[in-house]
């Protein structure tokens, strides 16, 4: 199919503009949708897909996000698919997400405008499901018409399930929709969270609201009531706490009381941001300086999982010890001014960017990333 490639930062998405038909045999339904005389069943979802069952669930769950699936919203944008002539019946894009990498051909001496191949199973709709319920019960009683219609679609492809779960609960923010804090927000507060993600959320949680932590009222929760300055995203937070809990979750999920790894989790963080603070001196939190921005605080998050792994205890007096363990960054102060810094610390994007500096500021601290091989084989016995 014929799509125009899009770059934004670090990401790439294709536009397309489908088929009624193509495009209906081609997407999943996850929730339930009623006209009159007919129902889209949803699809029954494997346990392993965690995108859909998460997006099935939200969809369902009107008590947890004040949000209805109703038949009179399907019923209202399917009579205005009827009653529209001049103007176009669905102008809107519609998010579909694949987690296929898709192969794209540029066509002539374009680089970005070629062939987009379709994904061997069906997209998971973003947003725009009630758009399409509508589409298919117009199709059924006006196969004609509905067949003149091409639909704008932005497709995602390649991407993980943190990337599709966080897009939908971005898009889904609107008042009557679901509050953006709540991706992060949910895996505590609902049973059937996974246990890993619930650690992290917890520990999450404990960041923003514990009096005592570096990033109080620092993380934007996309929706939180602090007016001050933010440094970082909640979800940002959230995926680096989960990947060092899920690297070390075969250790975490042997331990009888989990809620007491999230406290200890949030110690450790909670420790090494404050030594950190000590190190950096002036450049912390300092808007000329991009050491508490989020790259830099991403990778210093992966700093302090090393650490922890060579040398949590004591915990008495571990301040101390990490400030003076990381003293060698007071001397990398001016690498990471705002001025320059992209220039000073090169990548393609900023995932790569932050894994630079990661293995940098690791480095210099002499302090070895990854498990170290001694934990390694105690795990592995």
């Amino acid at each position: 199919m014929l799509a125009t490639q899009v770059r934004q930062k670090d990401s790439v998405f294709y536009f397309v503009a489908q088929p009624t038909d193509d495009l209906l045999d081609k997407v999943r339904f996850i929730s339930r949708f009623y006209d009159e005389g007919e129902t889209i069943v949803a699809e029954e979802l494997e346990k392993a897909d965690e995108v859909g069952q998460f997006i099935g669930r939200v969809e369902r769950s009107d008590k947890a996000f004040q949000r209805l699936l109703s038949k009179p919203k399907v019923a209202a944008i399917k009579n205005f698919y009827e009653t529209a002539v001049s103007q176009p019946p669905i102008p809107g894009t519609v998010l579909l997400f694949t987690p296929e990498r898709l192969g794209f051909e540029p066509i002539g001496d374009f680089d970005n405008v070629g062939n987009l191949e379709s994904p061997r199973g069906k997209y998971l709709i973003i947003d725009g499901q009630h758009r399409l319920a509508a589409l298919h019960f117009y199709r059924k009683q006006n196969p004609d018409d509905a067949g003149t219609i091409h639909v704008p679609c932005v497709i995602f492809d390649g991407k993980s399930e943190d990337f599709a779960t966080e897009m939908f609960v971005i898009i889904n923010s609107t008042p009557t929709r679901i509050n953006k804090s709540h991706l992060v927000d949910l895996y505590e507060r609902v049973s059937w969270a996974a246990p890993d993600r619930k650690l992290a959320a917890r520990v999450v949680e404990k960041l923003y609201s514990a009096g005592d932590s570096p990033l109080r009222y620092k993380i934007n929760r996309l929706g939180g009531r602090s007016k001050q300055a933010k440094w970082i995203l909640q979800a940002e937070l959230f995926n680096e706490i989960h990947r060092w809990v899920a690297a070390d979750w075969k250790q975490l999920e042997q331990r009888p009381q989990l809620h007491r790894e999230a406290e200890r989790i949030y110690d450790i963080v909670r420790d090494f941001l404050k030594a950190a603070a000590a190190v950096w001196g002036e450049g912390w939190g300092h808007p000329n300086y991009m050491i508490t921005r989020p790259v830099t605080l991403k990778a210093m998050l992966r700093v302090c999982a090393d650490l922890a792994r060579a040398d949590e205890t004591p915990a008495d007096g571990r301040v101390a010890r990490w400030t003076q363990r990381l003293e060698p960054w007071t001397e990398q102060v001016r690498q990471f001014r705002s001025e320059g810094f992209y220039e000073r610390f090169p990548a393609k994007g900023q995932v790569e960017r932050t894994s630079r500096i990661h293995r940098e500021l690791a480095r210099i601290a002499d302090i070895e990333t990854g498990r170290p091989k001694s934990e390694a084989k105690r795990a592995a016995s």
